[in-house]
């Protein structure tokens, strides 16, 4: 279980940049969703969210914030992501694109 008294300098911050094929759109959304309440309800989850892009409806961002790299790799394993991702590569224009960051304002 991750530690959740570590620094904030500790933090992992994610952007998934998600490019759906614009016939899939409603399954892309769908799929997305799906990862919400069981990443939120992780370990070390400081905040999981799902946003669409404004110009660009087959866009979606999951913008995520965990309090560790250990909880970011207890994530990326767990059971609903693999079962999402495996639904979703197949629906996608582009692959994911991933940026994960670290805090350095106000690191303690």
């Amino acid at each position: 279980m991750t530690d959740m008294t570590t620094a904030k300098s500790a933090e992992r911050h994610i952007i998934c940049e998600v490019r759906g094929q614009a016939a899939h759109r409603a399954r892309v959304e769908e799929l997305l969703l799906e990862l919400v309440g069981p990443a939120r309800a992780e370990a070390g989850c400081l905040y999981y969210d799902l946003y669409r892009q404004s110009d660009e409806p087959d866009t979606f961002y999951i913008v995520d914030g965990w309090a560790s790299p250990e909880a970011v790799a207890e994530h990326t394993e767990h059971p609903n992501v693999t079962k999402v991702v495996e639904q979703l590569l197949p629906l996608l224009a582009v692959p994911l694109k991933v940026t994960t960051s670290k805090r350095v304002s106000d690191p303690d």
